[in-house]
């Protein structure tokens, strides 16, 4: 796993964390002088004899040539105070900046998954599950985020146990030996039951989350479904079980967290207990004569006890969210298109020579297609569901690449060089319009520069700046899905999207199906009217608004028959 999370960091990532890991020992040993200067202070504090008899305690004494113990205890004091509160803010700046690599990450591995699925070829994408591609996006990127801030703490406070554990090893070997051996069992005990239980139910949150955003993506795509069907009711307890199966796992996962604290945290005072009395007996005296050492391990387990909690802690959470690490590092291996640059005009003709487009199984459902498409011409395209009518208008605008043959815009082989330039000649009007909840102006932009006078030209062309106008002109708000819009006006918003950046090729893939046949009759007139010198391709089950039409192509059995206008056979 460790190699996956490290094909997700970027060069820059590596070397933070490269910086946040020098850090972190850094950190540690200032942890560890925060627990081991205690019993020197200790020791003074009980019997001020030591600052004569020790030659370090002395010389410091006397270099700052103060006049009695109590202001050397004082002094101490004073710069231990000063010490620990130097230490509280470093610490904070640490945690600072784990939380700004962690979320910094969130923001860098969401926005290339986001990129990479936008890059997808137009066939990938198509057989993608939307409702899992937002999962990822949004859900699984922050989940990968958390097992590598797991992954930093882990390393932090490890690093903080080995320093403190060295100390107390030099101070008593025979007790800490005792205390480690008790721990390592403990702690593995803990880590065997706990963990398989927790990679278990991190393979289940996977699975459930997935379903919920399923079940939520297909209900409400069907919202009017489910009102005519009145299965409200059963899609409810669909959603409560998937639901309740997710939350399940997350209980268990946020119990287990505690579990190993509470278990450490008895352990601990247990073993402190032990630790006194194995004192008292080793050097047969009463508490007083090892009170430093005692304070010592006091504040070391009071230290290393929530290391080691941590420890446990974060070990878990890797374990519980592995899996969206495995399911990123699988997502961004998927090799996605990379365009060039070179510019192609259409200026005469668009000729498929050869064109054969199979499936990824194997099957093909266009062969060996010879088609010429001059500039300005309208061309219907007719054949049965499933035919091949929009796959092959994906790949005469440069969607979709023909498995066999080749696509000549003007002579210039169709190609990953020169494919966004023709991609740019193009506008789109789909079957499924979507309109996002803003207002009419940026839905028609939809992410293009924004230029007002030509919004206004393309929206008087459909014939809807009139009726704009008298509302909130641009600004007018179309609602989620266009549900502040009748059917037709939708219809012209998207006609009106396609005409904005003057494309010489309009394409309508079955663009006025949803419409009753007066207004698709009066849309597509006006679309004829206004495409005038364009070149128009008309993806349509209804051959009678091919009327306008040069030609038709009907598809048949991976064939293409074409109709001419002076034959008039489609009408």
């Amino acid at each position: 796993m460790f190699k996956k999370i490290i094909t997700l960091l970027t060069p820059h990532d590596k070397r933070f964390l490269i910086g946040l890991i020098i850090f972190s020992i850094v950190i540690s040993l200032i942890e560890t002088f925060a627990v081991s200067i205690i019993m020197p202070f200790i020791s003074i504090a009980s019997d001020f004899t030591l600052i004569e008899t020790n030659i370090y305690y002395k010389k410091i004494y006397h270099f700052f040539d103060l006049s009695s113990p109590v202001n050397f205890v004082v002094m101490f004091g004073f710069l231990l105070f000063i010490f620990y509160i130097f230490r509280s803010f470093i610490n904070i700046f640490y945690f600072y900046m784990l939380s700004k690599f962690s979320e910094g990450r969130y923001f860098s591995i969401s926005k290339r998954l986001f990129e990479s699925y936008l890059h997808f070829n137009n066939q990938k994408f198509n057989s993608m599950n939307t409702a899992h591609l937002i999962k990822m996006v949004v859900n699984e990127a922050s989940y990968s985020t958390q097992v590598i801030s797991s992954l930093l703490f882990m390393i932090s406070e490890i690093f903080v146990i080995i320093f403190i554990y060295s100390i107390l090893l030099y101070v008593d070997w025979q007790s800490t030996l005792f205390l480690s051996l008790v721990l390592v069992v403990v702690v593995g005990l803990i880590l065997r039951k706990i963990t398989q239980l927790v990679n278990i139910k991190g393979k289940e949150r996977e699975f459930h989350q997935r379903s919920v955003y399923d079940i939520l993506s297909s209900s409400f795509g069907n919202f009017k479904v489910i009102k005519l069907f009145a299965n409200e009711k059963e899609v409810v307890d669909r959603f409560s079980d998937v639901s309740r199966k997710f939350v399940h796992t997350n209980i268990v996962f946020e119990t287990s967290s505690h579990v190993p604290r509470l278990v450490l945290d008895a352990l601990g005072f247990a073993s402190l207990s032990f630790i006194v009395a194995f004192l008292v007996w080793k050097y047969d005296a009463n508490i007083s004569s090892f009170m430093p050492v005692l304070s010592l391990y006091i504040l070391a387990l009071y230290r290393l006890l929530p290391s080691l909690h941590r420890i446990i802690v974060r070990y878990n959470k890797i374990m519980f969210y592995k899996k969206s690490v495995e399911l990123i590092h699988n997502e961004l291996r998927y090799e996605n298109e990379k365009f060039g640059n070179e510019e192609v005009t259409f200026e005469d003709e668009i000729l498929l020579e050869n064109v054969t487009f199979d499936y990824d199984g194997g099957v093909s459902i266009l062969s060996d297609i010879n088609l010429r498409i001059e500039k300005g011409q309208s061309i219907g395209i007719m054949g049965e569901s499933g035919s091949g009518k929009s796959t092959l208008v994906d790949i005469i605008i440069g969607l979709n690449n023909p498995s066999k043959g080749e696509v000549l815009v003007d002579g210039k082989r169709l190609s990953f060089k020169n494919i966004i330039s023709l991609r740019k000649q193009i506008g789109y009007i789909p079957q499924a319009i979507y309109l996002f909840d803003g207002n009419v102006g940026d839905n028609i932009v939809f992410g293009r520069e924004y230029d007002e006078d030509q919004l206004i030209s393309v929206l008087q062309k459909v014939k809807l700046w009139d009726t704009f106008k008298d509302k909130d002109g641009l600004k007018t708000e179309v609602g989620e899905g266009g549900k502040l819009l009748s059917g037709g006006q939708k219809q012209r918003v998207a006609i009106a999207r396609a005409l904005y950046s003057s494309p010489d090729i309009l394409v309508l893939d079955e663009a006025t199906s949803a419409l009753d046949s007066t207004i698709e009759d009066t849309i597509m007139n006006e679309i004829y009217t206004i495409c005038e010198n364009k070149t128009l391709l008309i993806i349509s089950h209804n051959k009678d608004i091919l009327y306008g039409c040069d030609r038709v192509i009907v598809i048949a059995e991976s064939k293409v028959n074409i109709l001419n206008k002076k034959e008039n056979t489609w009408m």
